[in-house]
């Protein structure tokens, strides 16, 4: 009889924050890992509690996906090791706040990089290890902000924005097929999102309507197995991507920019 191989889930971003807590709750329902994120000490120690709480097997990568060779990077160490895959979540990702002509170049290009381009590009190089399962998954996370345009923070919205309608496409070509394709669209989470997209003013404000990242994550894995397209977490980001759908785009613009002026 030959050996059954085993079977892994790849997240990406899953040092920290929402990338972290799905890692954690696939783990919990016993399924193997490769985690792939920039720091090689977060990293190394998630792989070690998660290894010793839910005894499944954890790979980990350390590596900058904002840099265009980094998918080939990641297919390269996948075929290298021969690792089955049956999940994709691409949940790597960060946001910079600001005005568009006051923020550095480089910087935004580097977020288009990793937002739009490596998720497109990991899909790409991965599906046909994907499609070779009975049954597989891809979620692409993306944000209750790629249904509206928002002013300071116009390249994150819009590569979120991409996302979706990515996802979207992609899902209705395959669906057909063995990979189901799903979107999450959370709204603020508490995850340290905004100190790091440089929106300290704005935490005040997202404290009242924070998420938890363990929240999050279960409400998407459940989504994600249940083969839904879109996945919005919490009621009240529901309610605010509905108004964005119904209610004049430069009404939802001014106040966007409202909540985001710098």
């Amino acid at each position: 009889m030959s050996e059954t191989k085993i079977k892994y889930a790849m997240v990406t971003g899953a040092s920290k924050g929402i990338g972290k807590s799905m890692a954690i709750a696939l783990a919990k329902r016993k399924i193997n890992l490769l985690l792939i994120a920039r720091s090689v000490d977060e990293l190394s120690a998630l792989q070690s509690d998660i290894k010793n709480q839910y005894s499944v097997e954890v790979e980990v990568l350390s590596i900058d996906l904002s840099q265009p060779q980094a998918p080939k990077d990641v297919l390269n160490w996948v075929l290298t090791n021969d690792y089955e895959i049956s999940i994709l979540i691409n949940n790597a990702g960060y946001g910079l706040w600001g005005k568009f002509g006051e923020l550095d170049l480089t910087a935004q290009l580097e977020m288009c990089q990793l937002n739009m381009v490596t998720v497109t590009s990991l899909c790409h190089l991965l599906l046909p290890i994907l499609s070779k399962e009975k049954q597989a998954y891809i979620l692409n996370v993306c944000s209750t902000a790629a249904y509206q345009a928002v002013p300071t923070l116009a390249i994150y919205s819009a590569t979120k924005a991409f996302v979706l309608s990515f996802t979207r496409a992609l899902r209705f070509e395959l669906k057909d097929g063995p990979v189901s394709v799903s979107c999450l669209s959370p709204g603020p989470v508490d995850t340290g999102f905004a100190h790091r997209a440089g929106l300290d003013a704005f935490n005040k404000i997202a404290e009242k309507f924070n998420m938890r990242p363990d929240e999050v994550a279960e409400t998407a894995l459940k989504g994600m197995f249940a083969k839904k397209s879109e996945i919005i977490p919490g009621f009240t980001n529901i309610i605010s991507v509905y108004a964005n759908r119904i209610l004049p785009k430069g009404f939802i613009e001014k106040m966007a920019a409202g909540i985001y002026k710098t």
